[in-house]
């Protein structure tokens, strides 16, 4: 099949999936009906906010300047995040935030443990919130339908979200998303509360602890990187098989930038990724360290601080480079740059991507279907991708 047929099979193929199937039409019409029922009400005399955000490291981290914006314009309010236990170290070193709760969202987790009962999670978990006391709630992703309802039932009298099927119903006010980036689009929806926000204060940015650093200035010593010494790191895994680059290419742009600018090479990565960071180190002639599961998100943020620059396919790993200040080279793939890449200096930040006609399709499970059908990851150049991390070290260089 050439280029231009697979193209048009899978632009039908993602055109299908994002179709609303009979289930969830059926779900939605559920969920329209429920919002008819009476709010139930609660105590909650002064102004408290809950930010819902079930989401992982990238999205949360997205997040957070919306979350900073709402606390300058209103910094007597009580900001609580309701996140997953899987983010809570994300967000807990922002000052902005008074407090984080956790709660196990349905359809959230990726450990081989088992999903809690939804609907009972809800109730629950509704009551638990009832007893706190909110004034405001606002539910940070799009198409989360299950925390605009937990806000209906918390009796949160005031709900913000996005006018999305199954969304909407539970909302006092509904923000009509817009093909933008994901930050922008939280900032938006701030908004919609606190009023316009000056952009130019807008920062991505991520708090480092002094403990942390000191943790990886040791490491890198024991690692035989001295002090200011050279080092690139590549976090070649990522939340989704059709975003994953091959562990030769990989291999072949350590070796070259190490060779380029006398620089070690890190690998990072979770736990789960170890075999594929094995796999390009197996395959790389310079000896790159592999640090599979070895630091924490606050580690691991210090250790990109000093990076000559980070490169990987698009996942959490790259928004908390830049959210750090390191240069970044991202890979895209089926998700959208637009809405999803690494947030900053567009000078400091590379976005590369195929030049197939069906990206990107939003459609990042292709199980069911054969991988070789959707090589737009893969089709990616190394090339591409060292001449675009050549340009941004060097720029990074001439300004210090």
């Amino acid at each position: 099949m050439d280029r231009e047929a697979l193209a048009q099979r899978n632009r039908a193929l993602a055109e299908k999936a994002h179709r609303h199937s009979v289930k969830r039409r059926l779900r939605d019409g559920m969920l329209h009906a429920l919002a008819r029922l009476p709010a139930p009400s609660q105590n909650a005399a002064a102004e408290r906010l809950l930010i819902i955000k079930p989401d992982h490291l990238g999205d949360v981290l997205l997040a957070t300047p919306a979350i900073q914006a709402i606390k300058r314009k209103r910094p007597d309010t009580p900001i609580d995040v309701l996140c997953g236990p899987w983010s809570a170290d994300i967000l807990l070193p922002y000052r902005a935030i008074d407090c984080v709760r956790t709660l196990p969202f349905p359809g959230f987790q990726r450990s081989g443990a088992g999903q809690p009962n939804a609907w009972r999670l809800l109730l629950s978990s509704a009551r638990w919130l009832r007893r706190i006391g909110y004034r405001r709630a606002i539910i940070m992703r799009p198409d989360h339908w299950w925390g605009a309802l937990l806000a209906f039932l918390a009796g949160i009298p005031h709900r913000h979200g996005y006018a999305m099927p199954g969304v909407a119903p539970f909302l006092t006010t509904a923000c009509q998303q817009q093909h933008q980036h994901a930050l922008e689009q939280n900032l938006r929806l701030a908004e919609s509360w606190i009023g316009a926000v000056n952009r130019e204060r807008v920062r991505l940015e991520f708090p480092l602890a002094a403990a942390d650093q000191a943790h990886i200035a040791g490491h890198l010593l024991d690692w035989g990187i001295k002090s200011g010494g050279n080092y690139i790191c590549i976090h070649p895994g990522s939340g989704a098989a059709s975003k994953l680059w091959t562990a030769e290419n990989w291999s072949h742009v350590a070796d070259a930038l190490a060779a380029d600018f006398d620089a070690n090479v890190i690998l990072t990565g979770g736990a789960a990724e170890q075999p594929l960071l094995e796999a390009i180190r197996a395959r790389s002639s310079d000896d790159a360290l592999q640090i599979a599961g070895a630091t924490t998100v606050g580690q691991l943020g210090a250790l990109y601080a000093d990076a000559l620059a980070v490169l990987g396919p698009d996942s959490g790993a790259l928004h908390l480079a830049a959210a750090v200040g390191s240069p970044t080279v991202a890979l895209f793939g089926p998700a959208d740059p637009i809405e999803f890449a690494p947030w900053g200096d567009p000078g400091q930040h590379a976005v590369i991507t195929s030049g197939i006609g069906c990206r990107p399709c939003r459609i990042l499970d292709w199980r069911q279907d054969d991988a070789a059908c959707h090589p737009c990851v893969r089709d990616i150049s190394a090339r591409q991708v060292l001449g675009a991390a050549r340009k941004l070290i060097q720029f990074a260089e001439a300004m210090d």
